[in-house]
């Protein structure tokens, strides 16, 4: 059964250079086995015209060794990218080296508001919601993508771990989001809400066991999607109009890509995440606006309340 994380508040530079650090610390051989760092950012209207507030960073040295830290960008501003540790490194270096894979689900917006922001460009990115379209066996079932909601149902979890997750999910909404009566000044507020901090680990504390269904995959098909993932990197960066609404949850797949990925399809290609079955997931889901968290997903039968504060 996966465990749970609890969340560090890293404040100080002196605490951004140790994840640094720790990063850098670990052997070449543990680098190569699979991506070290698993990202992700929240912020007022993140993106090059909003601002970042929080990073969001698990590193993982390995099973059971994963540690997730919260970084305050509001408070720390550009420092928090320049100061370098005992390795003479920056986390500016360590988020563009492209020798450390780092994962995101849905990288577009992280990536727009770093380099607007920071000038940080991102490399050696892997992005989840990409894995997750190609894995699926047919053209009509990769036209959309699926939000990271949608992604947790084929994760090894409990139901009372999942529902934990969407509670935890469902907290920060409330607390961020002006749809839902919160509001991005959230983000901002020091001392962080535990509310916030647990909804920032949701965010990448199951992200390892996404990515793990992945490692068997042939070397061509990870290929081709670790550059497709670099490819929206790079048009993250550009000025023209970043895709919204219906738009942004069309995949980026040509119809030769398509052609080529279902070429591809290897031995009982109905198998989905960790055994489950592409069939009923992906048949009659298209998603027709912007594929973010659908908590409405998640109806589970247990009671998560017990276990909610394990995520601090």
């Amino acid at each position: 059964m996966l465990r749970r994380k609890a969340a560090e508040f890293v404040n100080t530079l002196a605490g951004v250079t140790k994840i640094v650090d720790l990063v850098y610390d670990q052997p070449a051989y543990i680098r190569g086995l699979g991506p070290l760092m698993y990202i992700d950012l929240e912020g007022e209207r993140l993106g090059r015209n909003g601002s970042i507030s929080l990073m969001t960073v698990l590193v993982c040295p390995g099973e059971g060794l994963e540690r997730i830290f919260v970084i305050d960008i509001y408070t720390l501003g550009n420092t928090a990218f320049d100061a370098v540790g005992e390795r003479r490194k920056s986390l500016k270096n360590t988020l563009e080296a492209p020798e450390i894979a780092k994962v995101f689900f849905d990288v577009r917006r992280d990536s727009e508001a770093l380099f607007a922001h920071y000038g940080v460009s991102l490399g050696g990115v892997r992005d989840l919601q990409l894995m997750d379209s190609a894995a699926r066996p047919r053209t009509e079932q990769r036209r959309r993508l699926s939000g990271l909601a949608k992604c947790m149902q084929f994760v090894p979890l409990t139901k009372a771990q999942k529902a934990e997750w969407a509670l935890c999910k469902e907290r920060g909404d409330r607390v961020w989001n002006p749809d839902k009566g919160g509001s991005y000044s959230a983000f901002n507020k020091r001392p962080l809400s535990a509310e916030i901090l647990r909804y920032c680990a949701g965010d990448v504390a199951y992200l390892p066991a996404m990515y793990k269904k992945y490692a068997s995959k042939s070397t061509r098909w990870r290929n081709f999607v670790f550059e497709a993932s670099q490819k929206r990197v790079v048009e993250s960066q550009g000025m023209g109009v970043q895709p919204e609404g219906r738009e942004r949850a069309l995949s980026p797949w040509t119809a030769e890509e398509h052609k080529m990925l279902d070429s591809w399809t290897e031995v009982n290609p109905r198998r989905g995440y960790f055994s489950q079955s592409w069939e009923d997931e992906f048949d009659d889901v298209l998603w027709n606006e912007d594929p973010e968290d659908n908590l409405d997903d998640f109806i589970w039968n247990e009671d998560p309340e017990d276990n909610f504060d394990d995520f601090l």
